[in-house]
């Protein structure tokens, strides 16, 4: 019998328990895809590292280190294993791609895992292992034969197999190109008797090591060992590694924010709804008494409800949130766009299930608490219809302004007042909604504007020169950049309280680079002091006018500068003008040209180049998965609004039967009836986009705090934004009270008037 009017009921609130179901299943659907999407990256990206001998710590020298020096650093203690190790940049020579040559000495360290072909032979004079995205991108296979430029040097080699590497798991050249074009650049990996054949000898700049050792314990051990200060890298610095962890901490994030504003929408107004449907079908819970039923099945009947709804909303919203997941977390998805690994799993963190379980008990406990308050008393008093309770005046009557508003802004208000759960709850959806339709947009604007900022004004060169700084002194430096009106830059790795930043050293004389200042506008280059960027002033605490003390790796002079502004920058950096650095008396050596043009003539003092072009088109890439990313936030708000709003309009029209069959037997038209109860919609929904828009700024403030970071971005939202976010709520609720306000035409005024009776 019970279960016959289980199902009767749940056909006759389908509206609430659909819409119920929906939000759960949304709510649901966000934290498990979110969890499930930072869980399976971590470690599937942990996985590869550790498979690979990603190197924990790497010891920079461009002098190169030799085999006993490798052996000292492999007896220190809390060291496990090290390997030397060469990556230079080189030219494809049909196409002029940039390709990425590496050397291990230890296969162990530094090495990569073959997808398809031959292992890894130590001995094999010719063999290249290259990489399966960039070869498939330039239709390479095994057995082609690749001839590299380095510095003239032409290196022949023949494909061996198709390899994926942790040291390339962000496959780009520099920080300046945001995601990986496996259309012009890739790796590949030699053995050293290649490097003794094309070369002549073995040379190794790099020192990996594998250890457990944190940064400051190593380096300590390591100058030690060494005997001088060098650059000590840890994994932390590496775009690899620190990019990879940062977008498990943006997933995060994210699996903070999203879920837990539609968990509570969705937990808030499961509340009202199951006190609602209690509260309509008190009688038929007193009959149920009356009819001998005990308090105890009549609870689990109706907690049943609100487990039902919590079950298959958990099922839908388990389902949603493994499509979310492989949408970012696969191959051809948004995270396979960005990083380059063999393995793809998806797996969920252990406590989602038990926050799942806590949900659904939750739920049933809201069911529960619902109809427990309904069961008081006797049977007669179960069987007495709910009365609403009683409507004081509110304070808006004693003033004049009560009696300049008409009747129906007087009846919706006194409505919104006596159900102010419902009025809370339909305020906190509207707003639920505004926040995530303008921060998506504010994100968007933010980025456009970066893209605005950097690469299309503070980035005025064609063309970046990269020189080979040891056949190449300053002076025959700057005779080339003469000949190809370009402009200089001299870098450098300096040591500033323990930490490594980049440090350079600017000649603009042609406007090939701009500096953004901390008021958005161009600052020029100081002839004296130095710029430095926003996160090194964050992180050092220094501010315009303080003085700092940096120290170049391998030089064991210090020198002591004025901080002269802070700029916006593309990466962690101090600039210098060549006048500031002349006074500081500091020696540099220009490795890097910018230039207008957008060719040059190869020669043996250029290494290789990069054109802007490049560094655009890699950011598109990024841009259009952020797109994805905005439309399915604005998708998720417009059905967060539309369920939320439908399901508490439905509640107040079944609140105000009786109220709406009495204005109807006075005279009302339907028409007229229509447009109150679309006119306490659209109050509510205005004060909602109006606590919204402050609350959206916030979520967009925090997610770019905790998202990009590392870009150094303004908030910038656009009057455009604006508009469409407030234009989309107004829609989606105004479609919603249309919706609401057809079903008073259907209203029968004497059963509704005789209800009560």
């Amino acid at each position: 019998m019970l279960l016959r009017k289980l199902w009767r009921t749940l056909g006759v609130y389908r509206a609430q328990f659909i819409s119920m179901v929906i939000m759960i299943a949304i709510g649901i659907g966000t934290f498990v895809g979110f969890n499930i999407e930072w869980f399976s990256l971590e470690n599937n990206v942990l996985s590869f590292l550790k498979d690979t001998g990603f190197a924990d710590m790497r010891i920079v020298r461009e002098s190169g280190f030799s085999k006993d020096e490798a052996d000292r650093i492999a007896a220190l203690d809390g060291v496990e294993a090290v390997s030397r190790f060469l990556a230079v940049n080189t030219l494809e020579k049909e196409s002029s791609d940039v390709i990425a040559l590496n050397f291990t000495e230890n296969f162990a360290v530094s090495g990569f895992t073959v997808m398809e072909g031959k292992a890894y032979d130590e001995t094999d004079e010719s063999g290249l292992w290259l990489s399966d995205r960039y070869a498939k991108e330039n239709g390479f296979s095994i057995g082609d034969k690749l001839i590299l430029v380095y510095k003239n040097i032409e290196i022949e080699g023949e494909v061996r197999a198709l390899v994926k590497a942790g040291e390339y798991l962000v496959c780009v050249p520099d920080e300046t190109q945001l995601m990986p074009d496996y259309s012009t650049y890739g790796f590949c990996f030699a053995s050293p008797a290649l490097m003794k054949k094309a070369f002549g000898a073995e040379f190794y700049t790099n020192i990996n090591a594998l250890t457990e050792l944190d940064k400051k314990a190593f380096s300590e051990k390591a100058d030690a060992a060494l005997g001088e200060t060098l650059l000590v890298v840890s994994k932390d610095d590496t775009i690899q590694y620190s990019e990879a962890m940062g977008e498990s901490e943006e997933g995060k994030t994210m699996g903070l924010i999203l879920p837990v504003l539609f968990l509570a929408i969705a937990v808030l107004t499961m509340v009202t709804t199951m006190h609602r449907l209690t509260a309509a079908e008190k009688t038929q819970i007193g009959t149920l008494k009356s009819l001998g039923f005990k308090d105890r099945r009549i609870l689990c009947h109706y907690s049943f409800y609100a487990l039902a709804i919590g079950l298959i909303g958990t099922a839908l919203g388990l389902l949603l949130g493994w499509l979310l997941g492989w949408f970012i977390m696969n191959p051809s998805g948004a995270m396979g766009t960005y990083l380059d690994m063999p393995s793809w799993k998806l797996s969920a963190p252990p406590f989602v299930w038990i926050v799942l379980i806590i949900i659904n008990i939750l739920l049933m406990l809201i069911g529960f608490l619902s109809v427990k308050k309904m069961l008081y008393g006797t049977a007669a008093d179960a069987l007495r219809p709910y009365t609403p309770k009683k409507m004081r005046s509110i304070a808006l009557e004693k003033t004049g302004l009560w009696k300049v508003l008409n009747f129906g802004e007087r009846w919706n208000l006194r409505d919104i007042f006596r159900h102010k759960t419902r009025s809370a709850m339909t305020l906190f959806g509207v707003a639920g909604c505004t926040v995530l339709i303008l921060a998506a947009l504010g994100m968007q604007d933010t980025m456009n504007e970066f893209v605005d900022s950097f690469y299309d004004k503070a980035i005025r060169y064609e063309l970046r020169i990269n020189l080979d700084s040891e056949k190449v002194d300053n002076g025959e430096a700057r005779k080339i950049a003469e000949g190809c009106s370009a402009d200089t830059c001299a870098q450098m790795s300096v040591q500033l309280n323990g930490e490594s930043f980049a440090l350079e050293v600017y000649s603009i004389k042609n406007d090939t680079l701009r500096f953004i200042g901390e008021d958005n506008e161009f600052a020029a280059l100081p002839a004296e002091g130095a710029f430095i960027c926003e996160r090194i002033a964050k992180k050092q605490g220094l501010k315009t006018g303080d003085s700092f003390t940096f120290s170049p790796f391998g030089s064991s002079e210090s020198y002591t500068c004025k901080v002269s502004g802070i700029v916006r920058s593309l990466t962690e950096s101090i600039v210098l003008s060549e006048e500031s650095a002349e006074k500081l008396k500091l020696e540099y050596k220009i490795n890097t040209l910018y230039s207008k043009q957008t060719e040059i003539e190869p020669s043996e003092s250029i290494l290789n180049t990069q054109t802007k072009k490049s560094i655009i088109d890699s950011f598109d890439t990024f841009m259009k998965i952020m797109h994805v990313m905005i439309w399915l936030l604005i998708i998720a708000a417009a059905v967060l609004g539309v369920v939320v709003l439908y399901d508490l309009g439905v509640m107040s029209y079944t609140e105000r039967f009786r109220e709406m069959a009495t204005l109807k037997v006075i005279g009302f038209k339907d028409r007229k009836i229509g447009r109150l109860l679309i006119g306490q919609n659209m109050l509510l929904t205005a004060v909602g986009i109006i606590l919204g828009i402050p609350a959206a700024l916030g979520v967009l403030k925090f997610l770019i705090v905790n998202l990009a970071k590392e870009y150094e971005l303004r908030i910038n939202v656009s009057a455009l934004s604006f508009i469409i976010s407030i234009a989309l709520v107004l829609g989606v609720s105004l479609i919603v009270a249309l919706m609401i306000a057809r079903k008073n035409k259907k209203i029968d005024m004497v059963e509704a008037l005789k209800a009560q009776e």
